[in-house]
């Protein structure tokens, strides 16, 4: 029975999962934290990769493996291969200027919005790669000078297990090289005169690979004694988090799939490229060969963590006074733009509670008014998904937000439609793994792997949750 391996590099932790190639059955895992912040050192990772794998028991049987990892992050690498300084992440939000410079020398408004879609199926926002090459650019230009190659976070792990062979071995997919800013799902070809208009010149960038070519081979030093690696393991091309999600979730066509995790995503299994010129949809590709239109929030879980710190409250504690509540909070509405956030686009916007009353001063409807606002930012994006021709017919409930009960029974409220959840899972690193395994067994499609028994919440819509919501937005006020 060939096994394969998956990773999944996220922004808090790199999960490694072992599983059977042909069935999908779990074999053995791993995990290791990552440090916080918006900028880490990837020889972070690299530590962490090694250290989960070593605790997932080595790779010394696999056939092969792939990483999924997050989305954006800027790895500037020298002539050498070192790396010039630590990334940026795709929840760093400096480089916000910068987006807006790129949208306006592009015409500006409209029409530089319209540009960028439809160069790229995504309009510059403070999360993609350009946007952070032009603030290294501009801000600190002696490393910019340094810099002889950008590539991704999963890119650059899946070069470090290959043994760093040389910048010209660098490897990437269709669906992490759509988040960059300088590639086209549409043409499936890099649009390297953005990438020198972001940054002042060209750079060598990765090889974009199809779903399940070879990215190279692992090199049985490369994770250092203790680790094991068999010789002429595969190493698959990887992909992004959320492609590696959809991959893992078993998502196709006509599904939506919400993952509530650091950020929050809503996304599409579509047949056809997206081009939205409002900024709300970006045009992702995904790991099989399709696309992957695709809404991002800055702010998901980590809305549940703060409101449960509020309230000194765990997080099991927070779902049971959310459901105490009854649905609209009686008119408490939270509007959860702690860090900002990406869609809308307001990376200074500020959180807040509107509709605090004596009678909405209570644990339980401060509980409730977290779970619906986290959820009605989330509906947004669904409803701009849909207007870009996205069908949803299922919709798809993954991530650490989705272990809460309150999410999982309040969620069809908000949504207004029943909702599929699929036992808890690394599905980011399932994703990863069912795509090595589909690069060790080949084939036309992947191999067709159980998520196993899913749970289907249904209640009927409240639509004066998100008409209050709507009402709320509005009125935040951005960072002095």
């Amino acid at each position: 029975m060939p096994l394969v391996a998956g990773v999944d590099s996220s922004t808090q932790s790199c999960k490694v999962v072992i599983r059977d190639a042909e069935t999908g059955a779990l074999v053995r895992q791993g995990r290791a934290p990552h440090p916080e912040g918006t900028e880490v050192d990837p020889h972070a990772w690299w530590d962490a990769l090694r250290a989960a794998v070593a605790e997932a028991g080595g790779l010394a049987d696999v056939a092969a493996v792939a990483v999924g990892g997050q989305q954006h992050g800027m790895v500037c690498l020298d002539e050498a291969g070192q790396v010039v300084r630590p990334a940026l992440l795709w929840n760093d939000t400096r480089s916000a200027d910068a987006a807006r410079e790129l949208v306006e020398e592009a015409g500006g408004g409209e029409a530089g919005r319209r540009f960028w879609a439809d160069a790229t199926g995504a309009v510059p926002v403070a999360s993609f790669t350009a946007t952070k090459l032009r603030w290294l650019a501009r801000h600190e230009p002696a490393n910019a000078e340094r810099v002889a190659a950008v590539c991704l976070p999963h890119d650059w792990l899946t070069w470090r297990l290959a043994g760093a062979p040389g910048l010209a071995a660098l490897r990437t997919d269709r669906g992490d090289a759509s988040g960059t800013g300088y590639w086209s799902p549409r043409t499936g070809e890099y649009r390297l005169d953005l990438l020198e208009r972001a940054f002042g010149r060209r750079l060598r960038v990765p090889v974009v690979l199809g779903p399940a070519e070879v990215a190279g081979h692992l090199d049985p030093a490369a994770l250092g004694g203790g680790s094991g690696a068999g010789d002429r393991v595969l190493l698959g091309p990887g992909t992004g988090d959320n492609a590696a999600a959809a991959l893992g979730a078993g998502a196709g066509p006509g599904d939506v799939v919400v993952s509530i995790g650091t950020s929050g995503t809503v996304f599409a299994v579509a047949d056809t490229p997206a081009a939205d010129p409002t900024g709300a949809v970006a045009g992702f590709a995904d790991a099989t060969g399709r696309f992957l239109p695709l809404v991002c929030t800055l702010n998901a879980a980590r809305v549940l963590d703060a409101a449960a710190t509020l309230l000194g409250v765990d997080l099991a504690t927070l779902s049971e006074l959310a459901l105490a509540a009854p649905p609209g909070a009686d008119g408490l509405v939270m509007v959860p733009y702690l860090e900002g956030e990406r869609t809308p686009d307001r990376p200074t916007a500020t959180g807040a509670l509107h509709g605090l009353t004596l009678g909405t001063s209570t644990p339980t409807h401060l509980a409730r008014a977290a779970v619906e606002g986290m959820l009605c930012a989330l509906a947004d994006g669904l409803d701009a998904l849909t207007a870009q021709g996205a069908r949803a017919n299922r919709i798809i409930l993954v991530g650490g937000g989705a272990r809460s009960a309150a999410v999982r029974r309040i969620a069809p409220q908000v949504f207004g439609r029943p909702v599929v959840v699929p036992p808890p899972g690394e599905y980011v690193a399932d994703g990863a793994a069912r795509q090595a395994a589909w690069v060790a067994l080949g084939g036309a499609a992947p191999p067709a792997w159980s998520v196993g028994d899913t749970e289907e919440y249904a209640s009927p819509g409240v639509p004066a949750i998100r008409e209050r919501y709507a009402l709320a937005r509005d009125r935040v006020v951005d960072r002095g």
